[in-house]
């Protein structure tokens, strides 16, 4: 819901490192590579009962995600580098409540259960919809410009990200946070099946 907003703020900065590093020979796939490794490390110190260090590599690992995309815009876009980005933005949005649960699984292995159920679910919808949008031409740029297209929703990486950031400030509020965001995951998909169901349904 806040990513358009937040794009108009960062997006320009962001453009102007990005052509720094990418005039200093650092790639668009080797940035998605470094920020999956700082956002794995992150999860890492989670899972060892750190989530006050892990802040740091994790809102690193978040600023690599969205320089990558700067650099690919400096250089050349590629259909891989689209690819590379959404699975290590998966594998990361993953490892984070897993690695709640292996912090403390007697008490956040249920809520960890169904925070990463409704995952799962979101993200099946987010990509279902862009390959129907691919496959009707369909374009946006209101999340910045991507390799494929990226739907709106209630939740969406912004919010996120800042909800990951309230788990490691308050760890031990990790279930009753992780079964309110992962109900509002829940109703994100749906709305946007049902936005899907209606869009599409005209279409064909």
């Amino acid at each position: 819901m806040l990513d358009a907003t937040m794009r108009k703020m960062i997006d320009p900065p962001l453009n102007r490192l990005g052509v720094l590093l990418a005039q200093r020979g650092v790639s668009a796939n080797g940035m998605t590579l470094i920020g999956l490794a700082l956002g794995l490390f992150s999860a890492g110190l989670i899972a060892c009962g750190r989530p006050d260090v892990a802040l740091v590599p994790m809102l690193l690992s978040r600023l690599a995600d969205g320089l990558d995309g700067a650099i690919a815009r400096a250089t050349r876009k590629t259909d891989f580098g689209g690819f590379l980005d959404i699975a290590a933005d998966f594998l990361f949005y993953g490892a984070v409540p897993f690695a709640f649960v292996l912090s403390n699984p007697d008490q956040n292995g249920v809520a960890g259960a169904f925070l990463l159920t409704s995952f799962y679910f979101n993200g099946t919808s987010f990509l279902g919809y862009a390959i129907l949008a691919e496959k009707h031409d369909l374009q946006t740029a209101a999340q910045g410009v991507k390799s494929l297209y990226y739907s709106n929703g209630l939740l969406e990486g912004t919010e996120t990200i800042a909800f990951f950031v309230v788990l490691c400030l308050l760890p031990g509020l990790f279930s009753p946070l992780a079964w309110g965001f992962g109900a509002l995951c829940f109703a994100t998909a749906v709305l946007r099946i049902l936005g899907a169901s209606t869009l599409f349904s005209k279409q064909d």
